[in-house]
Formats: structure tokens, C-alpha cells, sequence
């Protein structure tokens, strides 16, 4: 394992989306069936731990669907789709070395068929998760419905920003919110409630979707692993920002600029480190990784991870070290087709004096 795949990574297929290709995974059928390994090396965050978290957890989705049996005859022609998976990241993943994810075919039942995968690196599992697929249909004609109904202005700040766009330079792109230079593009809205005291009540929303088109037929798979790669963006990262923190920690000489991300694909920003007053530093984030992650797929075949879904994001809840968000994921027609909690460590930077710990 000299380099970060383990096998020589083909070129790019340009038929492909951008997502298709940093997602494909490599069977190593002549080591065992249901292991696999990425194609291609996968991306480490400027400033992060390890490999971007969506990207484990989009391959491990992957890996497991390729373990469920298509429709036939022997099972009357049943489809099985995603719809929860449970995931932990256990150790950070390095970006310099394979992943090999290993697929355990727990059950297959006549309903549900259950999956759990590790994806491990020099011996070492770095993440794993149990994924639960459930057969269409399987509920009935009579089922119990209702579910969150998106913003009513969601839609309409997305049209403006794209219009703004479509006229404007890169450069003022990025200062109307437009980001986006890798598998995916998002367009970030401002924090709705961003004045309230109650920091339970902070929303932050963002407009994603896949950059270009995925090319697989009408069959969800990609668009559900495309899902899932996207739904770790700007995630845990909620907690900082309803609570007004720096991402990074600073230089203690007043004025000193600090480094921040401006988008889930790395482009960095610099900017004062002082409050609104300028009139004292705002606290900053010493640590931040997820611990665990969860989605819940609600409507499969109405998601179409190249078309604007509506992220919506709010934490109830972050002390002891920790911060807990939830995620809401709407399509563009306002249908709620996936719900996502995480909670992670988010440890404030310890600025203590001297004296203050005699």
C-alpha cells in the first residue's frame, strides 16, 4: 500500500458526474466477495483530522447496495432500498492510503434485508455503520403520512441567488453565497433566527446538489450514495456557527487574521477575529470532529441528488464537549426525502492564563 489506492486509479470517466467518479469503488472479488476498496484517492479537508466523513460514508452506502439481490423470479421481483444507516467514525482516515470496506450480510428477510460495513486501513476499522434496506411496497395501500414542510421563501432565495449568479463574475459569485469547486455545489442562505437568544432556534440552510449530471439510469443507487457524500457538509459545523465561533483558533495578538473554510470543498477565507463591536475576540473551536452519523431515507425515489435539495439545519442541544445537530432534507418540489442527526466533539480553544490554574 504505497499510494492512496490500491490499485492504480483509471482516469476519470468523462461520461460520468464528477460525484460518480470520486465515489466508485473497486471489488476485490480475487480476495473474497463483498470487499472493496476506492478507485480513486479521496479528499482531506485543508485543516481536518482526515478524509472527508461524506466520502466514507457514501462508499460504505455504495458497497452495501452492491450485497442486495436485484429482483427476480426467486423473490418476486422485489426492490430493496435504503432507508436508515447508522454510522460511527472511529479513527480519522488517511487520505494517503487505501480504504477497504468489508460487507457483512447480516440478514435477508422478506421485508427488510440488513447490511453492516467496515471500512478499515491497515488493519484498523476507522468507521462503521449497519445499513437497514427496505422492499417497496412492502407497507400496503394504507400507509400513516405527514412530515416537515420546508420554508416558504426557500425557494424563491434560491431563484434570486442563481439569477444573481448567472450575471456575475466568480468572484462576486462566492460573495453572494455560491460556493462550490468539487463533486458538489452549494448555494448558503443566511441563518434564520440568527438574532434569537435561544441558540436552539438558529436554522442553517443551504441549497446542494450534485455538479452535472449523474449519469445512471433511472435506478436511485447513485443518487442515494450522492445523498449521503453531501449530507456531511457543513454538519456538525452548525454548533460554531449559531454560537458565533471561529473554526480555527488564533493568534492571541489583537487583530490577528484567522483562517477559516468558506465552503465544504476547501476554499479558505481570511477574516478579522473579533466580534461585530470589534471590540473583543470571539471564542474559537479548539477541536471539531463527528463521532456518529445517521439517515434516515424517507423517499428514495425522489431524490435526485444533481437537482437543488434544501438542507436545513438546527441544534437542540451541545455541552459536556459535545454538540448535537439534526438535519432536514427537502427536494425542490418541497417533498421531505431524508432526516440526518450527527453529534461531535466541539471543544472550545482553552485560553487560560497562567495564573488561573494556581
Amino acid at each position: 500500500m504505497s499510494g492512496p489506492t490500491l490499485i492504480r486509479a483509471p482516469s476519470p470517466d468523462p461520461a460520468k458526474s464528477l460525484i460518480e467518479n470520486v465515489l466508485e469503488l473497486t471489488p476485490l472479488t480475487s480476495v473474497a466477495p463483498d470487499i472493496f476498496t476506492n478507485t480513486r484517492e479521496l479528499w482531506h479537508p485543508p485543516g481536518a483530522r482526515g478524509v472527508y466523513g461524506g466520502a466514507v460514508i457514501a462508499q460504505c452506502l455504495s458497497a452495501a447496495q452492491q450485497s442486495i439481490p436485484p429482483p427476480s423470479p426467486s423473490n418476486g421481483h422485489a426492490v430493496f432500498l435504503i432507508h436508515s444507516m447508522h454510522c460511527y467514525f472511529v479513527l480519522a482516515g488517511d487520505s494517503t492510503i487505501p480504504i477497504v470496506y468489508y460487507v457483512e450480510r447480516v440478514r435477508d428477510g422478506k421485508s427488510f434485508i440488513t447490511r453492516t460495513v467496515q471500512a478499515r486501513q491497515k488493519g484498523k476499522c476507522i468507521f462503521t455503520t449497519t445499513l437497514s434496506f427496505v422492499r417497496e411496497g412492502s407497507a400496503g395501500k394504507a400507509t400513516v403520512n405527514h412530515g416537515w414542510t420546508m420554508s416558504e421563501d426557500a425557494v424563491a432565495k434560491l431563484d434570486a441567488a442563481l439569477e444573481e449568479q448567472d450575471a456575475a463574475t466568480d468572484t462576486d459569485a462566492e460573495a453572494l453565497g455560491v460556493q462550490g469547486l468539487g463533486p458538489f455545489e452549494s448555494i448558503r442562505l443566511p441563518i434564520e433566527n440568527n438574532t434569537s437568544p435561544d441558540i436552539q432556534t438558529k436554522k442553517t440552510r443551504q441549497w446542494v446538489k450534485a455538479r452535472g449530471r449523474i449519469s445512471s439510469t433511472d435506478e436511485p443507487q447513485v443518487h442515494l450514495a450522492a445523498l449521503a457524500y453531501m449530507s456531511d457538509s457543513y454538519f456538525i459545523g452548525t454548533v460554531a456557527q449559531v454560537h458565533n465561533l471561529w473554526r480555527f483558533s488564533f493568534s492571541k495578538n489583537r487583530g490577528e487574521k484567522a483562517r477559516i473554510y468558506k465552503d465544504p470543498m476547501g476554499t479558505m477565507e481570511e477574516e478579522e477575529n473579533s466580534d461585530a463591536d470589534g471590540e473583543r475576540p470571539r471564542a474559537s473551536i479548539g477541536m471539531m470532529v463527528s463521532l456518529d452519523h445517521t439517515i434516515y431515507f424517507h423517499r428514495p425515489r425522489e431524490i435526485k441528488a444533481d437537482e437543488w435539495m434544501l438542507s436545513e439545519n438546527e441544534s437542540p442541544w451541545s455541552g459536556d464537549g459535545r454538540g448535537l445537530v439534526f438535519q432536514r432534507i427537502w427536494n425542490r418540489d418541497g417533498v421531505l426525502v431524508a432526516t440526518c442527526v450527527q453529534e461531535g466533539l466541539v471543544r472550545l480553544a482553552q485560553n487560560e492564563s497562567p495564573e488561573s490554574k494556581f
